[in-house]
């Protein structure tokens, strides 16, 4: 084989560094030390200064990994050092372990490198999931195999080894994942949109949007980037995108008119591709809600032409695809008002988004979590304008999001209201909300006040909202 990672052929052997030990990095170090004496001669392992001997540190140096403890200095020399996601590219971490490798990755680029064929890559702030999760699930229900993998929560490493031969990797790819590849080559890329988000990990909004037009870096003829022209960042990256020779498939809801675009015509989500026309099925046969969703649901449709799957195929799969757990999921109705999970909208685009899924209802918005600093004014206005009747702000946010909506030309009506925790927020909901509503769990903040991530968030949501079922007498 001639791949080579750092430096190395794969038939001589790497030192492999390994930095952090979340499930990233466990998953990396679970894989390279069970190819010991293989393709891998050393596995080091740098945690993170604050880690200390636990059950996952002993289990992996019992199988032949070195864990170096309290201690983010790097020392030694290493053919590779796999960097988690969670650490900047800009922290002193990052850098240490940099300063002793000939070369530095994360996860998604090692695995590529491994196993180069068939990938398809998806990226944006928001939609990432959901677009993936339609991939794979339209390609399986064609007939083509596929496995999901990346940031959807499986990593690449762990799936190589078994992988069956002609299948694909739909690969969801943060900016955190993306902006230390080089050579990661998808042969359909889809950018979705791009927002701020992540400033701390990667210090200014241009850095983050670089890192999520890599995904088009290695791209060419006989390829596809599947572009969102209605959002102002990714139609940004159009030009850059183009620049590869690869084809260009413009996402929007209406035709933008390029040889290559997907749109919503009639009411019937439409593909083109190399000018060749796909009529799959109509936006009111999905399942999953939403203009966005309408979106996600293209871009998903023309990657999965482009490798191969019938439109016939793609049609009916995508009126089969439900609902992903934590986005617009609904829970339940208790007393006439409905209850919808969307953990998963960490920022305000997302929740956005969310309120499109929404257009003849009356909603009551939970608001509040750990905030991001994200700036509310607008935000404000736009949700005051859309279908939301009430709000109640809860954790560590509610004040902030408690004084942007307390400007009476942002709030235009809107009741406004407080909670100390999600429980109290659910409660207050309860009472502020009328037959036919809909209360919306869609913070727009990350949730590290209370929980350990958005899933925990959501499965508590769905646990308080079951239990105003039972206290109510069993509403569905």
């Amino acid at each position: 084989m001639s791949v080579e990672i750092g430096g190395k052929r794969l038939d001589e052997g790497i030192d492999l560094l390994v930095l952090g030990l979340g499930a990233t990095g466990l998953a990396l170090a679970r894989w390279a030390t069970g190819h010991l004496g293989g393709f891998v001669k050393s596995v080091t392992i740098y945690p993170g200064s604050k880690i200390k001997p636990c059950a996952q540190t002993r289990s992996l140096e019992a199988m032949g990994a070195t864990c170096v403890l309290g201690t983010e200095k790097v020392e030694g020399s290493y053919d590779v050092c796999v960097a988690s996601p969670g650490i900047s590219e800009f922290s002193v971490f990052f850098a240490s372990g940099r300063a002793h490798a000939s070369e530095i990755m994360g996860e998604p680029e090692f695995a590529f490198r491994l196993s180069p064929e068939r990938w398809i890559a998806v990226t944006g702030t928001n939609g990432k999931t959901t677009t993936t999760s339609l991939i794979n699930h339209l390609l399986n229900e064609s007939g083509l195999t596929c496995r999901a993998v990346g940031n959807i929560g499986v990593a690449p490493i762990t799936a190589i080894d078994t992988r069956a031969e002609g299948s694909w990797f739909a690969a969801e790819l943060s900016s955190y994942q993306l902006a230390t590849t080089s050579e990661l080559h998808p042969r359909v890329s889809v950018l979705l949109n791009i927002t701020p988000d992540h400033l701390a990990w990667h210090r200014t909004h241009e850095a983050y949007a670089a890192a999520k037009r890599r995904i088009f870096a290695n791209q060419g003829a006989g390829d596809l980037a599947v572009v969102c022209v209605e959002d102002a960042g990714s139609a940004a990256a159009l030009p850059e995108a183009r620049a590869t020779g690869a084809e260009v498939c413009e996402l929007a809801h209406e035709d933008s008119g390029a040889t290559s675009a997907a749109f919503v015509r009639d009411g019937v989500l439409t593909c083109r591709l190399r000018g060749a026309e796909h009529r799959l099925c109509a936006a009111t046969e999905l399942a999953i809600s939403g203009a966005h969703n309408e979106l996600n649901a293209l871009a998903a449709a023309a990657a999965a032409l482009w490798v191969g799957a019938e439109s016939a195929g793609v049609a009916h799969a995508l009126t089969t695809f439900q609902p992903l757990e934590h986005r617009i999921e609904p829970v339940r109705t208790v007393d006439g008002v409905r209850y919808v999970n969307d953990s998963k909208a960490t920022n305000t685009d997302a929740v956005e988004k969310a309120l499109t899924a929404f257009p003849n209802d009356s909603v009551v918005l939970l608001l509040g979590g750990t905030d991001k600093g994200t700036e509310l004014s607008g935000f404000a206005e736009r949700v005051s304008a859309s279908c939301v009747r009430a709000i109640v702000c809860f954790g560590e946010a509610r004040d902030r999001f408690l004084a942007a909506f307390a400007e009476p030309t942002r709030r235009e009506g809107v009741e406004l209201a407080e909670a100390e925790h999600l429980a109290d927020a659910v409660e207050v909901a309860r009472a502020l909300a009328h037959t036919d509503d809909v209360v919306l769990l869609s913070p727009a903040c990350s949730s590290f006040d209370e929980f350990s991530g958005f899933e925990e968030r959501g499965d508590r949501f769905k646990e308080l909202v079951a239990d105003l079922s039972r206290k109510s007498g069993g509403s569905r």
